[in-house]
């Protein structure tokens, strides 16, 4: 999935930070992704630690993370993927919302796929009120459709916009993926709370944090993804089609050193990595200042190439040279 702040390329990096400090044997650490996003982070983490704690407060992304963290033992749903891509289309909430061929002209989506996608949707849905599936399988279910729908989405790269006219990939017709997920011994948990409430519940022993950088709120930008996860009903505003959507402090400037030392403050782990880079709200300084009263402080950086995507059919991409900064405190 092409998403923003997405730790992919930086996973090897933090991982290797993370041995480096803590130790390379992790098999008896508690490891928390509080801010997990995609999951990638997590996910690198899962087959080495005794458990995995993964939070967003975006309900796709605790959709993901339910998926690639929370199921951790074999599930058989071949049949199941095979017979969503089989489904005959149906004219559903987002056929009529985000296609242009339902009651708006928004064109997120050709009109084959936005009717592809509800009825897929509504299929999952039948199968977990029926109790034909349990919940693993229907998260590994949601989870495979929400990455394929985001592959035949007709936007530049987040769901802020959407483009004038269908890009190739756009065209063509939606095929569900199966989200195969690590298989492991151990249990984990996902939750889909604020992340400063959640810190006050749980413990372990390392945390990690990748809180928004800047102004953009990830409620915005991924609105298709979560009214395509959650299903629900409301009326969709302005031309981008909004859901209701909560604000995050940490897209606000002065808001987000006060919540971030909350956080740090009434963080129950012995080691917190935090992930910023040079064009975050908070400086280096500040959030050094921050992390210095509460114990040990470090920091490591790397510099890596950042992509923007280029809002037009040929989507030519410029890569951007970015600092990461890795904050490390030993509490």
């Amino acid at each position: 999935m092409n998403y923003i702040g997405s730790k992919y390329k930086l996973s090897d990096f933090i991982k290797t930070s993370v041995q480096e400090t803590v130790g390379s044997a992790l098999t008896s650490k508690v490891f928390c992704d509080l801010f997990a996003g995609t999951g990638i982070i997590g996910r690198s983490f899962k087959a080495l630690v005794k458990q995995v704690i993964s939070n967003d407060l975006e309900y796709y992304s605790y959709a993901l993370n339910r998926n690639y963290i929370g199921n951790y033992v074999s599930i058989e749903a071949s049949d199941y993927v095979t017979e969503l891509n089989q489904l005959e289309g149906k004219e559903g909430f987002v056929y009529k919302n985000y296609c242009t061929g339902g009651t708006s002209e928004r064109m997120y989506f050709s009109n084959i796929n936005g009717c592809k996608i509800d009825a897929a949707r509504m299929q999952i849905e039948n199968w977990k009120k029926s109790r034909e599936i349990n919940e693993d399988t229907y998260y590994f279910l949601l989870a495979s459709l929400l990455e394929s729908a985001d592959k035949v989405a007709n936007t530049a790269s987040v769901y802020g916009s959407y483009l004038k006219e269908l890009k190739k990939t756009a065209q063509k017709e939606i095929k569900i993926i199966s989200a195969d997920f690590e298989i492991t011994e151990n249990q984990h948990e996902v939750y889909n709370q604020d992340s400063n409430t959640l810190i006050k519940k749980i413990e372990g022993d390392i945390l990690y944090l990748d809180p928004p950088y800047n102004a953009r709120q990830y409620g915005a930008n991924y609105h298709i993804l979560n009214t395509i996860a959650k299903y629900d009903t409301f009326v969709p505003a302005g031309k981008t089609g909004l859901r209701p959507y909560e604000r995050s402090n940490y897209c606000k400037k002065g808001e987000v050193a006060l919540v971030f030392e909350e956080l740090i403050r009434n963080a129950k782990f012995n080691y917190i990595f935090l992930s910023y880079n040079n064009e975050g709200l908070m400086t280096e300084k500040e959030i050094r200042q921050i992390m210095k009263r509460y114990g040990r402080y470090d920091l490591v950086t790397t510099a890596y190439q950042r992509f923007k995507a280029d809002k037009t059919e040929n989507r030519n991409h410029k890569a951007t040279k970015t600092t990461e900064y890795l904050h490390i405190l030993e509490k």
